[in-house]
């Protein structure tokens, strides 16, 4: 199986691989070729990679290959409240020197990839060739970007049905992607993560969410890097970014482009015209940066792939990566820890270390108990399209013929004279709420935002879930009858709106 083991004492973790090689190993590539690594985006594995592995523009004249990070697709690894960017850029590396793999040219997508890619050229100069890097994210996450995160941790991890599952799914397709109508890519997305996300391995997704929502570890490892770090990549530079990504602002990938001072011939900044994101999705930008890095790789000099066992071991090589790791940052204690742990590798202070060890074992309680929206089969029960849609007035048949409900317009007239009798009523003003997206977009999660969520996060959740075991769901008379046979105490929760 393609599987590489990372073993050591405080940490395990097996990163799963795919080549474009005939037998689908390191063993037989072309060694006349150059290698090209890919790193996939937030929430997918490397099988969504498919667009590019299957372009001969890269196939036929490149040796590719593909990594599931620790906490995604089929790698396997331990929950660690220590993981960060620095500790992905660690397991590739280490990965990479136990495969034999030559020095590569790395292809990296959104906020994890990129940042991994970005140290992995800062502490091991030798292994990359060239960085090519799609939709550089800001130094924080935005505000509102962060809100949604919040928001959709919840729904995701804590989905008590199908229904529920679905609509969170869709939620993040609408959220990632920014499409809204593309039943196809909604089907897909949300039946890989029925299956490789479900509410049963949340601690995976929490783990992932941690890297990008608590600030006091991002500031060090979700910035845009010190001076240094980013002095020290000498390796040609292509940054490929979609103009109109609301996620990752184009304005953020000229920043980056300004920092790398030393970069061999000056970095290259390729502005895909009206992409939203997930440039490695969508077929026509997917297609485009292809033919973009392609031509990126046609312009470096050409390299071989034959596979030498390294004159240094892998330990020794940690040990020179852990020194520099520790000057970059100034901290000479990192230099003394352990060479065999990509978590030796990790920035993460003591305090967000402490309060995700916290997040993690919240989240883990009733594990057993969460919901799984696979079959006995382990396949998903049905396509998000198939799913039952509720009627609804102004939703026309397969005919496009509408049929007006005389009840649900007199629902909406009353609702109206309701909110028209209390605007003339005096009322202090409404306080934003967490998830608000009526902040400024432009504005970078804080210290005391990220704060404020770890604390929410690991709160509201027993509240909302003692809650809902009272809820009742259904019609008014459902609602009236069940609550007369509740205890007097109980009758207030009952009437709470599901």
């Amino acid at each position: 199986m393609p599987y590489i083991d990372i073993p050591s004492r405080d940490d395990y973790v097996s990163i799963w691989y795919i080549t474009n090689s005939v037998h689908g190993n390191v063993g037989s590539f072309h060694p006349d070729r150059p290698t090209c690594i890919l790193l996939h985006p937030l929430f997918l594995d490397s099988s969504w990679l498919i667009r590019h592995f299957d372009d001969p523009r890269l196939s036929q004249d490149y040796n590719l290959i593909a990594f599931d990070q620790r906490t995604c697709g089929r790698s396997r690894c331990r929950p660690s409240q220590w993981h960060d960017s620095y500790v992905d850029a660690a397991d590739l590396a280490m990965v990479c020197q136990a495969l034999l793999l030559p020095p590569a040219h790395v292809l990296a997508f959104e906020g994890i990839s990129v940042n991994a890619a970005l140290r992995l050229a800062a502490l091991w100069p030798e292994q990359v060739l060239s960085l090519t890097l799609c939709d550089v994210p800001p130094p924080t996450e935005l505000q509102w970007v962060f809100h949604a995160y919040d928001e959709l941790l919840q729904l995701w991890c804590y989905a008590p049905d199908l229904d529920s599952f679905e609509h969170a799914g869709n939620e993040v397709v609408t959220f990632m992607t920014g499409e809204s109508d593309n039943l196809d890519l909604q089907d897909d997305l949300i039946a890989y993560w029925e299956k490789y996300t479900p509410p049963t391995k949340r601690l995976r997704i929490v783990e992932l969410v941690n890297i990008m929502m608590n600030v006091s570890a991002v500031s060090v490892f979700r910035t845009l890097l010190r001076p240094e770090e980013l002095a020290s990549i000498v390796c040609p530079v292509l940054i490929i970014q979609g103009e109109a990504s609301p996620i990752a602002p184009l304005k953020y990938a000229e920043k980056l482009k300004q920092h790398l001072i030393n970069v061999e011939n000056e970095p290259r900044l390729y502005v895909v015209k009206g992409a939203k994101a997930c440039l490695n999705i969508l077929p026509g930008s997917a297609s485009i940066v292809n033919q973009v890095f392609s031509k990126f790789l046609a312009q470096q000099p050409r390299t071989r792939s034959d596979l030498v066992c390294p004159k240094t071991s892998i330990q020794e090589r940690s040990k020179l990566a852990l020194a520099k790791l520790a000057e970059f940052v100034g901290i000479p204690s990192i230099a003394q820890r352990d060479p065999r742990s990509p978590l030796s590798f990790s920035c993460v202070k003591a305090d967000v270390a402490k309060s995700q060890l916290e997040n993690l074992m919240f989240y883990a309680k009733d594990l057993d108990k969460a919901y799984c929206p696979l079959g006995r089969d382990g396949r998903p029960l049905r396509k998000y399209s198939e799913r039952k849609k509720e009627a609804h007035w102004f939703q026309g048949d397969k005919h496009g013929n509408s049929y007006i409900d005389t009840s649900e317009l007199k629902a909406a007239r009353n609702y109206g004279n309701y909110k028209q009798s209390r605007s003339k009523t005096p009322s202090s003003p409404e306080r934003p709420v967490a998830g608000s997206l009526t902040a400024n977009k432009e504005s970078l999660v804080t210290d005391e935002v990220a704060q404020d969520g770890r604390m929410r996060r690991t709160t509201y959740n027993a509240n909302a879930s003692s809650v809902d075991k009272h809820v009742i769901r259904g019609t008014m008379q459902k609602v009236v009858t069940q609550s007369a046979q509740l205890p007097k105490g109980m009758i207030t929760k009952a009437l709470l709106p599901s």
